[in-house]
């Protein structure tokens, strides 16, 4: 069956992505998306943008969302890389910086597509334990690596981790590169992307897809020192010079300049969490400290698989992992209010009757 795959291929564990339910009227809380729709100025340039031009290839630097993102933080545009997700941003990233002999370390409970990146790529990696609450202890990672990666906050827990302690490990980790995955940061945290002006091997992910709305569309980046995005051009430019397409950079670039539409978004979401954290904890569920657009929550008499299945069984997703420590937790994204009402009495209704 797989006689013709490369020889890696054959033991490679891919990544598993959230459940995408194709038909059936279903509550999606387990693949973080925003339950509000996004920018209408995003939407509006996206319909001007499909035009006749899509017969011509797309700006293969990514100019206007480049820009846009530039603008946005400060930066300069030779600071930005622009990408099909903040996922293909990462892997520019890994093949970019992390394929050396010392290996790459990352928390030992962190986003699952990191060992599967580091298989794929032939990237060496070591685990470091997270502390007993929760959080990323940076302090706890090897002085002796080939790169320091972690997400703030970090998936699945939501716990985020202070931009004082992130500056404190860029002073003692000079010589190799570190990444911060942001993709939930707008949610309640601090961005770390104010540092890459003072350290040359900062890297700083985001996606469009969580706080912007624009899962659908395929949209991440990275801001860091020009050396390091000049780099991460040379890996994109040798396997695909037009990896954004014209609708993505056109409604990127606009969801990016529309800050009133994106702090209102935001600001409701966080409210969304916060009932939600209390309604959790009402019904006895021990709620993880979040900074994400999701919770981490467990019961301390009801299993996840239990849970998980109950809730499946009334068309409501939420992501579990069977897997060691993290076997007793639900990761529910917040969606809207009507949504996590319907999810706070269909869990009142089956923890009522077990």
């Amino acid at each position: 069956m797989n006689r013709f795959w490369s020889e890696g291929l054959r033991t490679l564990k891919p990544y598993v992505p959230g459940e995408q339910p194709k038909e059936g009227s279903v509550i999606k809380l387990n693949t973080n998306e925003n339950p509000y729709p996004p920018s209408p100025r995003a939407i509006a340039t996206i319909k001007e943008a499909a035009d006749a031009g899509l017969r011509l290839y797309p700006d293969p630097d990514a100019s206007a969302m480049k820009t846009a993102i530039a603008r946005y933080y400060g930066v300069r545009a030779e600071n930005v890389f622009a990408g099909n997700g903040s996922d293909e941003v990462l892997a520019v990233a890994f093949l970019a910086f992390f394929r050396n002999k010392l290996p790459l370390v990352f928390p030992d409970i962190t986003y699952s597509f990191y060992p599967v990146y580091c298989e794929l790529f032939g990237v060496p990696f070591k685990t470091f334990p997270i502390a007993d609450d929760w959080q990323i202890d940076l302090s706890r990672a090897p002085a002796q690596n080939g790169g320091v990666l972690f997400p703030n906050p970090n998936a699945p827990t939501g716990c985020f981790t202070a931009v004082a302690e992130i500056d404190a490990l860029l002073k003692r980790n000079a010589d190799t590169v570190v990444l911060v995955d942001e993709a939930y940061v707008d949610f309640g945290g601090e961005s770390a992307i104010p540092l890459v002006s003072k350290y040359p091997n900062l890297l700083v992910t985001q996606t469009f897809s969580k706080s912007r709305s624009l899962a659908g569309l395929r949209a991440g980046f990275a801001v860091g020192h020009a050396e390091l995005i000049t780099g991460m051009e040379a890996v994109k430019n040798s396997f695909n010079s037009y990896t954004m397409d014209r609708l993505a950079i056109a409604g990127a670039a606009a969801a990016m300049d529309d800050k009133e539409y994106f702090e209102k978004c935001r600001a409701a979401i966080i409210k969304t969490r916060e009932a939600t954290v209390v309604t959790l904890q009402q019904l006895g569920f021990e709620v993880l400290p979040s900074k994400a657009n999701f919770v981490f929550a467990r019961h301390p008499r009801h299993g996840g698989q239990e849970l998980y299945d109950a809730l499946r069984a009334k068309n409501i997703l939420v992501r579990y992992w069977n897997k060691p420590r993290l076997a007793d937790f639900l990761r529910i994204t917040i969606g809207t209010d009507e949504e996590m009402a319907t999810l706070a009495a269909a869990l009142h209704a089956i923890l009522a009757h077990r």
